[in-house]
């Protein structure tokens, strides 16, 4: 999310917050209702999540690396195979945090877009070909308005804040879903990387620095920042460095 207070200020590119490229555009402001949905949003969050989708399943078959090692079929329809996993799974983690800000920001009379960053994307996917490491900025929500910095703290946490809220639906609905259909196969693939998704975009969008949410977040409320934080740190460790998130989704299975 980047806030500007001057409607005619160019977008700076989301990226450029870690890195100095990418490319400088001028915004298009419009006046709407509160769910209105520009053409150029639509076709840049579509156009992101693509990429993050290519990039997610290009890290699953370890790049260059790992196509080169089973040879490009395998890999190809190992791809084909993990891409809808992936879309399904991450997909609603990234689109609806940003959608999270893009509300927010509008309840407080502001204009909002997502805008993609089509050098964080390029370089997102040729990291995760190159590296079978997925590191993409794929763009933020561009706000204009004049926010105070509690207001701006209200707009930056509601895309973390989203994150918690479908993890937790996830954990919920994964013990339903394995209950149904028992654990293992596709079902628990998608479950798993459901909650992976809302965990490391969550906790990755709280770290204080750069363009991140954590930064506005801090700023305007150091103990809100603090808890909110900590709730995604131990949400990280309970996910990858243990088994509690999927224990919970398989006690409530009953398996």
């Amino acid at each position: 999310m980047v806030v500007q207070t001057d409607p005619n200020q160019q977008f700076q590119p989301f990226l450029r917050g870690f890195m100095d490229f990418g490319d400088a555009y001028r915004v298009e402001h419009h006046r709407g209702s509160f769910f209105h949905f520009s053409r150029r949003e639509l076709k840049d969050l579509v156009l992101a999540t693509g990429a993050f989708t290519l990039a997610l399943a290009l890290m699953q078959v370890e790049g260059v690396r790992g196509i080169m090692s089973v040879g490009l079929g395998p890999a190809l329809l190992y791809m084909v195979f993990l891409a809808p996993v992936m879309f399904v799974a991450f997909a609603p983690a990234f689109v609806i945090h940003e959608l999270g800000h893009k509300f927010a920001a509008k309840y407080y009379g502001c204009w909002a877009e997502f805008r993609a960053d089509p050098a964080g994307l390029r370089f997102g996917v040729f990291l995760a070909l190159l590296l079978g490491f997925v590191f993409m900025a794929p763009g933020a929500v561009m706000v204009a308005g004049n926010v105070s910095r509690k207001q701006n703290g209200h707009i930056a946490i509601a895309g973390p804040l989203v994150n918690l809220t479908l993890l937790l639906f996830g954990i919920a609905a994964g013990g339903v879903l394995l209950g149904v259909f028992g654990g293992g196969g596709l079902v628990e693939m998608v479950v798993f990387y459901w909650l992976a998704a809302n965990t490391i975009l969550g906790a990755f969008n709280m770290l204080p620095f750069g363009p991140l949410d954590g930064r506005k977040i801090k700023n305007w409320s150091e103990p809100v920042f603090w808890v909110t934080i900590a709730i995604f740190a131990f949400a990280v460790y309970a996910l990858l460095f243990s088994d509690i998130q999927m224990g919970w989704v398989y006690a409530i299975a009953g398996i």
